[in-house]
Parts: C-alpha cells; sequence; structure tokens
C-alpha cells in the first residue's frame, strides 16, 4: 500500500508501539512466538532441514565450492542453496533433481543499488533458475527517518518482479545498523510493499543475528496472518543458536554453517546429547 511520507510516519509510530508493546508484555503466554518450526528441540527432527537457506556468498568462492554446497543441501534435505547470481544458473543445474531450491542475493551487501538494478538482478536470477530472491533494503533511505516512501517503492518493485513469476522475496534489514524504531519501520515497509520474508543481515558487516531482533520483526509482521515470515542469518553457527532463532519467531535460518550443524548434532545425537 503505497502510502505519503507523514502518513507512513504515522504508521510506523503506531506499528513500533504495537511491536515494543507487546514485548514488554510477554509474560503473557498468548504473546509468546509460535510458528510451524518454534517446537523443534531435536536436530533429527524432520522439519529443521526444511528452515535452513545453505549459504555459500564469499567473493572467493569456486565453482568447485558451490558443486559441495550443492551436494551437502540435497544430502541433508535443506530447503535452499543460496548465492551469488553468477552461481545460480550452475546451482540450478545441480539441484534439479532434488527438493532444494536455488536462492539467489540482490542489492547485496549494502543495498545500495539503484532500484532499476534490483529489478534487473532480481530477473536475470529468476530467468537462471532461482525460486527465491533475498535483496538488501535501502538501509540509509531507511536510517533517515523521512524516506519511507523511497524505500517502500524500492522494495515494491523487486516485489512485483519476484510475483509476476512466482518467486519469494525476502528483505534483509541490516539490523546491526539499526534502532529498534528502525527495524519496526523497516520490517513494516518490506511487508506492506509485498515480502515473503524479513530477514535480519547479510553478514557482511559485522554483528549478526540476535533473538531480540528477530522477536521484535515477527511481532512487527504478525499482524499479517503467517503471510510475512522472519529470516535469521548471521552468526548462526549451531544447533543451539537455530532454535534460539527458531523459538523468537524466526521461520528460516541463513548459514554457511549447515552441514556442520548437521554433522555436528549428529555426534551429539549418537552420543545422547541430544
Amino acid at each position: 500500500m503505497s502510502r505519503t511520507e507523514e502518513a507512513w510516519k504515522i504508521a510506523i509510530k503506531e506499528k513500533s508501539y504495537q511491536a515494543l508493546r507487546t514485548i514488554d508484555e510477554n509474560t503473557a503466554p498468548l504473546n509468546t512466538p509460535t510458528t510451524s518450526f518454534s517446537s523443534i528441540t531435536q536436530p533429527s527432527d524432520t522439519l529443521f532441514p526444511l528452515c535452513i537457506d545453505h549459504t555459500l556468498l564469499k567473493p572467493d568462492a569456486t565453482p568447485a565450492q558451490i558443486d559441495a554446497l550443492c551436494d551437502e543441501a540435497i544430502r541433508f534435505g535443506f530447503k535452499s542453496c543460496c548465492v551469488n547470481g553468477v552461481y545460480v544458473k550452475q546451482v540450478a543445474a545441480r539441484l534439479q533433481s532434488s527438493t532444494s531450491i536455488p536462492c539467489a542475493v540482490i542489492g547485496f551487501p549494502l543495498g545500495a543499488s539503484t532500484t532499476a538494478v534490483k529489478v534487473f538482478e532480481a530477473k536475470d536470477a529468476i530467468s537462471n533458475g532461482a525460486r527465491e530472491i533475498d535483496m538488501v533494503i535501502n538501509i540509509g533511505l531507511l536510517k533517515t527517518g523521512s524516506s519511507y516512501s523511497a524505500v517502500f517503492e524500492d522494495v515494491h518493485a523487486v516485489a512485483q518482479a519476484c510475483q509476476s513469476q512466482g518467486i519469494l522475496l525476502k528483505v534483509i534489514l541490516e539490523t546491526v545498523f539499526l534502532s529498534d524504531l528502525e527495524t519496526v519501520a523497516g520490517a513494516f515497509i518490506a511487508a506492506e510493499a509485498g515480502a515473503a520474508f524479513v530477514k535480519t543481515c547479510t553478514g557482511f558487516n559485522g554483528g549478526g543475528a540476535t533473538k531480540e531482533d528477530v522477536d521484535l520483526m515477527y511481532r512487527t509482521v504478525r499482524y499479517k496472518k503467517g503471510d510475512v515470515k522472519v529470516k535469521a542469518s548471521a552468526g548462526i553457527r549451531s544447533f543451539e543458536k537455530c532454535v534460539e532463532m527458531l523459538r523468537a519467531g524466526a521461520e528460516r535460518i541463513g548459514t554457511s554453517s549447515g552441514a556442520a550443524i548437521m554433522q555436528n548434532a549428529n555426534v551429539s545425537a549418537a552420543s545422547g546429547a541430544y
């Protein structure tokens, strides 16, 4: 829904009040995040691999490493392989006979590309086989607090390009740079613009996902009644950390440690740790 700048400010102020109030009142059981994945307690749960976006976004990633990423996703049944655009076609071919899907990042990792470039990147990735797109929001404009309409239009244009092809869009907020109010604003704008997920971080700018940010994002988009979900990403390297994020409201985990998490979990299960 497009709004005037003043209307955005009013809506975001109200949404921030609602989201932060529910956190302050979190002693009530009703306010505890409940999703399809929040009850996972064992790595052997068949739902667990379905929340993992197995990720390799390093600038020095090689084609052989991308193939290995895909093979690990197939082996463990991860939801997706998330890669840079140059490798989407390779990933699509490698995953063709599996249940794992290709995911591409755009406007990554700064979010500072023009909207036209982001739309082009999304369309290019989709034409090469991407089934999901992770875009970085315009962080600088979001932080001004006076350019909400421009942030909305940026996300909305990419969302339309994705939706026209039946492709799911995730929007990265880069929460390491944001105040609580800015996090609420970014999540709310992305949800209104057509995102299917709001996502914490790129992992390229320090810090990482926190349960507090995930919880705040979950409460912000909860009004969409499940149509907009939360992805936790950056700094998630253990099953315990995954569970922490899932219990905070995440329904997708982005990690480059997916295979290690599963292998370590299997070792722990064999020793009776789980």
